[in-house]
């Protein structure tokens, strides 16, 4: 097993860790090898975004005309009965 020193960690930094060790019911040092273990695991591309994700899924089938831009716009509650 590897080990290890961190200096100059803030204190702050060292208080936190240890408040967190304790919600989870570990030690200062089985939470930062769990700290650790998250970080160091392998990272999948970040999700797309919804607007990305339906853009992407019916590029194929195109758009004849331009969409309103909603950016800024007020919130309006949906109306059924028109």
């Amino acid at each position: 097993m590897a080990q290890f020193i961190v200096r100059n960690l803030e204190e702050e930094v060292k208080v936190r860790l240890k408040r967190r060790a304790q919600r989870n019911g570990r030690s200062m040092e089985e939470e930062v090898r769990h700290i650790l273990r998250d970080a160091a695991k392998e990272e999948s591309p970040a999700p797309r975004k919804l607007g990305s994700w339906i853009a992407a899924r019916f590029k194929k089938y195109g758009l004849t005309e331009d969409l309103p831009e909603l950016k800024g716009e007020a919130v309006r509650p949906m109306r059924f009965d028109e």
